[in-house]
């Protein structure tokens, strides 16, 4: 059951799509959103330019500096504060309650702190470079995901209503405990569930994908399933496109950094590739 969402947005064009996603999951699951913006130390870190400036300049430049960086910081306090507002009014609109957190610093340990009191975290596949670096992913989303105790919904750039699921089962653990929680959560009641293997047609595998359509099915839910074969990724996105998936279902980056980086990352290849929400255990 789904108590508490935490919705991390940051102003940019994915932040809509994040509040109609918290939205959607909130009104289905009666849980509330706390919605995060965080501040960058960027954006509110003192310049130390002292050891550049000739001497004879060095106080009034410093003090002018000074003022500079006050101003900034009170400008992106101001501009935090107005996108929570901005995103707290939609999700009221929607009828869901609503909470604001703005914090300065590093937005891991604001997570780490915020989702001790959660049990799902929704952010925006990409962020603020989204229009300008359309092939890369959000530069935090990986290291939420990775650093993350509870399942993360990756939103797509534009909401759209949720029928069909597909859960791309692996046969891992994660996935194992993404079956059993959708299984129990009212936010997957009436919908269509697909899971989908992709790998050799054995036994075992076909053992381990009944076993899960049997535990969806207990918990009241309707389930399909099917083993493919084929590339995982490949054969993944061919099944959301025909298929008209609207959420996908996924274990995430059950591999290390240095290993995704020589051979690549399944969880990377589907988020980048994917029109559509994507829901990741760990």
């Amino acid at each position: 059951m789904t108590t508490r969402i935490i919705a991390l947005i940051d102003g940019s064009t994915y932040s809509k799509s994040v509040c109609e996603n918290a939205a959607w999951i909130a009104g289905r699951t009666g849980a509330t959103v706390e919605l995060v913006h965080v501040l960058g130390r960027r954006e509110t870190a003192s310049s130390d330019l002292s050891g550049t400036i000739a001497l004879g300049a060095r106080s009034s430049l410093l003090a002018e500096l000074s003022s500079l960086d006050e101003e900034r910081a009170r400008l992106a306090q101001k501009r935090g504060r107005a996108i929570l507002e901005d995103a707290q009014t939609m999700l009221v609109e929607a009828g869901v309650e609503a909470s604001m957190r703005l914090r300065n610093g590093d937005l891991l340990e604001t997570v780490a702190e915020a989702e001790k009191q959660a049990d799902l975290i929704v952010i925006g596949k990409r962020g603020e470079g989204a229009d300008f670096a359309k092939l890369h992913l959000g530069s935090n989303l990986e290291r939420i995901v990775r650093s993350a105790t509870r399942p993360v919904y990756v939103a797509a750039r534009a909401w759209r209503p949720v029928e069909k699921v597909l859960i791309a089962h692996d046969g891992g653990p994660s996935i194992g405990r993404a079956v059993d929680h959708i299984a129990r959560s009212a936010l997957f009641s009436a919908l269509d569930i697909r899971l989908l293997a992709v790998g050799a047609d054995t036994a075992e595998h076909r053992r381990r994908l009944a076993d899960a359509e049997a535990v969806l099915k207990a918990g009241g839910h309707r389930a399909a399933s099917r083993l493919v074969q084929g590339q995982p990724d490949k054969a993944i996105a061919e099944a959301v496109e025909k298929d008209g998936i609207d959420l996908l279902v996924m274990g995430a980056y059950g591999h290390s950094r240095i290993r995704s980086m020589i051979i690549g990352s399944t969880t990377t290849e589907m988020i980048r590739a994917c029109k559509i929400p994507i829901l990741l255990f760990r």
